[in-house]
């Protein structure tokens, strides 16, 4: 947004902006934030930086976790939650010393390290990236986790089950029965198009919205393509404004992969494909449904690693209840044109050079952006160094619905993992792709897996209400 401080100090002055907030990503893939007064922001602010502790964002251990961040000017975006006027920008995390050092573990860091890596290859000097958000808005949300109850609560005034309040009018959704309801069943139309316009201001090009599959309250945003690294600090721009819109409507979003029994998880299906000197390097009229060799390979990647991305791409436990037969989710690691069945699919209706990709549908919302993206293209370019063909591999194409085929058919395909702890298995035993060119740093996997494991401990160590209903009288 800013070229320089120089124009950001007139903005602020012109725009009597009081506040300037910060945002850094911590490792999980939320958003902190620290915030000074306008008039405290100056140019040593962009050399020096500002310190804090960096154990508390999951990154170092204690004894070695002072750090500062420097604010990205380009970053920056106007606030609208925010009773005084405040100015936000994301911000670089470095390791103290004279002068500062980018810290490698920096998620954010580690997108643009990835990108650098792709132009060192020379297959391609430019990732486009194009994510779509599906997620739940909720009228009301309780859950409790104590020794003698474990319990949640979910209310959507639009779902069937509210069928029977004093003061339904009707027009409820019915079960799985959301994709693309009009109103006045959508009573979250207007919320969406806030959304949206909040999101256009900042510069997030949205391509549409609508309500997805899950009666009670299930929304999906498509905004439109971006480099990696961009795509990575708009999709956390995103999830600020979709929850923080909601919130300030009485309302409760979340991308938690699958909050409701019975009905559709939210994913994160991200569309990618490369370029070089502005062309298209996906495209290739005789290929398989219009797609080069280049990217088979980099499609291959992709294939050949989805048991270890999950781990990166579907880091919670939660992310397995999404990743089951019937309910629009993938769990089979293959590929096909215009089947929503498969790991990987190929859009039937960009036919242009330009439009020609494919789409990742395993990931979801609990991600952190800037690692989910840059794993994917990781493996992508392992794909295309080791040339890695799909076919030969024995990925596809399946043009079929998979959860249809014969079982001896289903048994032939690999699955992705079904449970955290099997993704983080396959990532602890392949993680190489990653590590090449110095991207991801060996010991930020280390963290990661570990951090990962200690939360699939504890889950695993609760009781679940489900559970008294099938021991309790044994």
């Amino acid at each position: 947004m800013f070229e320089s401080y120089e124009i950001l100090k007139r903005y602020c002055l012109e725009n009597e902006v009081k506040m300037i907030d910060f945002k850094m990503i911590d490792l999980d893939g939320r958003w902190r934030h620290l915030t000074i007064p306008a008039e405290r922001f100056t140019e040593k602010t962009l050399t020096g930086g500002i310190g804090f502790d960096g154990s508390n964002y999951g990154f170092a251990p204690t004894e070695k976790s002072d750090m500062v961040f420097i604010p990205d000017l380009s970053s920056a975006f106007y606030d609208p939650f925010s009773t005084v006027k405040t100015l936000c920008m994301i911000g670089d995390i470095f390791v103290i010393g004279n002068p500062h050092k980018r810290f490698d573990q920096d998620p954010r860091a580690i997108a643009i390290a990835a990108e650098e890596y792709l132009k060192s290859t020379g297959a391609a000097d430019e990732v486009r990236i194009g994510p779509e958000f599906e997620f739940f808005v909720f009228d009301g949300v309780k859950y409790e986790l104590k020794p003698d109850k474990v319990s949640f609560e979910l209310d959507s005034y639009q779902s069937e089950w509210n069928s029977g309040r004093e003061d339904s009018l009707g027009f409820k959704v019915p079960l799985k029965g959301g994709y693309h309801v009009d109103a006045p069943f959508d009573v979250l139309y207007n919320l969406r198009s806030e959304i949206c316009m909040l999101l256009e201001e900042r510069g997030v090009k949205v391509k549409y919205h609508h309500h997805e599959v899950g009666a009670p309250g299930q929304l999906e945003i498509e905004v439109e393509f971006g480099g990696l690294t961009e795509m990575a600090d708009k999709t956390m721009l995103i999830k600020h404004i979709i929850k923080n819109a909601a919130f300030r409507a009485g309302k409760s979003a979340t991308f938690m992969p699958k909050p409701v029994f019975g009905e559709a998880g939210n994913g994160l299906h991200v569309h990618i494909h490369l370029f070089k000197d502005g062309e298209p390097v996906f495209y290739d009229a005789k290929g398989y449904s219009g797609l080069s060799k280049t990217a088979m390979y980099f499609m291959g990647g992709i294939l050949r690693h989805a048991a270890s991305l999950s781990g990166i791409m579907n880091p919670a436990t939660n992310s397995y209840k999404r990743l089951v037969p019937g309910y629009e989710a993938p769990v089979n690691i293959c590929f096909g044109t215009a089947n929503r069945s498969s790991v990987i699919r190929i859009p039937d209706y960009a036919k242009r050079p330009e439009d020609k990709r494919f789409e990742y549908r395993a990931g979801d919302g609990t991600a952190n952006p800037y690692l989910a993206y840059a794993a994917m293209l990781m493996a992508g370019i392992d794909g295309i160094k080791n040339k890695i063909d799909p076919v030969k591999e024995g990925f596809g194409p399946y043009d079929v619905n998979l959860y249809k085929l014969p079982e001896e058919e289903k048994k032939k395909i690999k699955s992705l993992p079904r449970s955290l702890d099997e993704a983080l298995d396959a990532l602890e035993a392949d993680n190489d792709y990653l590590t090449a060119g110095g991207v991801f740093p060996k010991r930020l996997i280390e963290i990661w897996i570990e951090k990962k494991r200690n939360a699939a401990r504890s889950v695993n160590l609760i009781p679940h209400p489900a559970e008294f209903g099938l021991y309790y009288d044994l």
